[in-house]
């Protein structure tokens, strides 16, 4: 019988270097590395009789994938699609097993904090929506869904009744706005707040800094030193920082901090000076707004809601001091840190900008509009 002729392969230089770093890859499937390899060596005329030999394959294998390759490029080296097995598990089931999933465990009389793949699975067989299924089936018709029942976040419901009201006042502030009208000229905006228990670690052994081939190294061990809190207010319109360390938080750090804003320029002759603070002990209540506006006549001070110090962008600051300054923690003493934190922050004003804030009170409405909606009951899934 005569035999057939070998399909020709030519490569292009993209398609050489695609399949050369298949051939190559530490973790590449063996299956296209095996076709990769068959590609390869057809392109640089080499029979399919010796490839299949060269490979231990067969040569309707070798005859298969450069064949592929020739008709239709690096898209024939791909598995064609497969009806598969028909799936066993209904979509009426399916849907009752993502309702299931949505409800607490509680809601079904299981003493659960959350479902896990196992517990839903026992929970679907005991409830008769399927009269079999395994917990890594259960996981699949999860993962093909948005809802992830072993996960769960944290989050803290507004409670102050005048959330709104406070919230809007900061929010318009940043957007240049006091009571509906716009600020006046010379007007500014400062975030106050502090960083406490900022400790000093002296580590039992140097920091090494990193080598060739190594990382820096820092000891495990190490002795406290104390521990010192971070004041700072920032200026919204220029992102500059105005800091302060002191061995603890209180009125007088505070007031001492704002001092050292206030009796500067331009903050000593703005006719009014927002001062944005959270509801801290050192500046809650109105005994704190009486206070500073008796120290300085020409500051307001504006709180936040309560369990709100996200709308202090002097927090924003704080987010980055750990990262820049702290972390890893290897201090000698405390006036050591401190220095180190007065110098950070003559360092960040040196490029300091205004944070882009773009969050508005229409964003705060409709976040608490979407809070206080009603939620859905989930549906039973004898109803799914």
């Amino acid at each position: 019988m005569p035999q057939c002729c070998a399909v020709p392969v030519m490569l292009s230089a993209g398609e050489r270097r695609a399949l050369k770093k298949r051939a190559r890859g530490a973790k590449t499937a063996h299956r296209d590395w095996l076709r990769a390899q068959i590609v390869l060596a057809a392109a640089r005329g080499r029979a399919s009789a010796r490839i299949a030999a060269d490979l231990d394959v067969s040569l309707d294998t070798v005859r298969k994938w450069r064949g592929r390759f020739a008709a239709r490029g690096l898209d024939g080296l791909n598995d064609l699609p497969r009806s598969g097995r028909p799936r066993r598990i209904s979509a009426l089931e399916r849907a009752a097993v993502v309702a299931l999933a949505c409800q607490l465990p509680a809601a079904t009389g299981v003493p659960l904090a959350r479902w896990s793949g196992p517990e839903l699975a026992a929970e679907i067989v005991k409830a008769g929506i399927a009269a079999q299924i395994s917990p890594s089936s259960v996981l699949r018709i999860l993962a093909e869904h948005p809802i992830k029942p072993w996960q769960y976040q944290s989050w803290v419901c507004p409670r102050d009744p005048d959330f709104a009201a406070k919230a809007t006042v900061i929010l318009d502030l940043y957007q240049g706005y006091y009571r509906g009208k716009r600020l006046r000229p010379g007007d500014q905006i400062i975030c106050v707040d502090a960083k406490p228990s900022i400790q000093a670690r002296r580590r039992c052994c140097p920091t090494r800094a990193p080598a060739r081939g190594r990382p820096g190294r820092v000891e495990h061990e190490y002795e406290r030193r104390g521990a010192l809190a971070l004041l700072a207010a920032l200026d919204v319109r220029t992102g500059k920082v105005s800091a302060a360390t002191s061995a603890t938080t209180g009125i007088t750090p505070f007031m001492d901090l704002i001092g050292q804003v206030m009796n500067a320029e331009p903050y000593a002759s703005a006719p009014r000076v927002f001062v944005i603070v959270d509801n801290g002990s050192d500046h809650r209540g109105q005994a704190a707004i009486t206070r500073l506006a008796k120290a300085h006549p020409n500051a307001i001070m504006i709180h936040t809601p309560v369990h709100a110090s996200w709308l202090n962008q002097i927090e924003i600051f704080f987010s980055i001091v750990p990262k820049k300054v702290i972390s890893p923690n290897d201090f000698a003493s405390l006036s050591d840190l401190s220095g180190t934190l007065l110098a950070f922050a003559g360092h960040y004003n040196r490029t300091a900008r205004p944070f882009s804030w773009k969050y508005t009170s229409s964003d705060l409405t409709r976040l608490l509009d979407n809070i206080n909606r009603p939620q859905q009951p989930a549906s039973s899934p004898q109803a799914a």
